[in-house]
């Protein structure tokens, strides 16, 4: 039986949540493109939210699994509190302003995902047997 079985696997939509923000951060979505009408933004805003909801708590919780000095567990816990302030916010008046709001909560559930996949790989090893001791003890 492998070790790495004690990993939790990631969200079945992980990949969906990452499509998502690239809707507002990709080459389509630079500063100079129309952004998307009121009711895509509408309805963009409040799907990201939803993932960030969702997301933000498994961060923490896969955070918690790495020893206090762990510096992806520092990283990780500073990006869930940007995201919650993140999610307290509002957006700007107009379309400008929520557009602006989506691309920062499309940065910030881009950020979490790399956080989160990186957690999970660093589990991963440290549950291997004989982890990190190579690297640590300096072989």
């Amino acid at each position: 039986m492998s070790t790495k079985q004690h990993v939790e696997p990631l969200p079945a939509d992980l990949s969906l949540m990452r499509e998502t923000a690239q809707i507002l951060l990709g080459p389509d979505a630079a500063p100079d493109v129309l952004p998307p009408s009121a009711d895509e933004l509408d309805t963009l805003i409040r799907t990201l939210r939803g993932h960030l909801e969702l997301l933000a708590p498994e961060v923490e919780q896969a955070a918690s699994r790495l020893d206090q000095e762990s510096i992806p567990r520092y990283c990780a816990r500073a990006c869930v509190v940007e995201v919650r302030g993140k999610l307290r916010a509002q957006p700007g008046p107009g379309l400008s302003g929520a557009a602006a709001y989506a691309r920062r909560l499309a940065r910030a559930l881009n950020a979490l995902c790399n956080h989160y996949e990186g957690l999970l790989r660093t589990l991963a090893k440290e549950e291997e047997p004989n982890g990190d001791q190579s690297r640590t003890l300096g072989r």
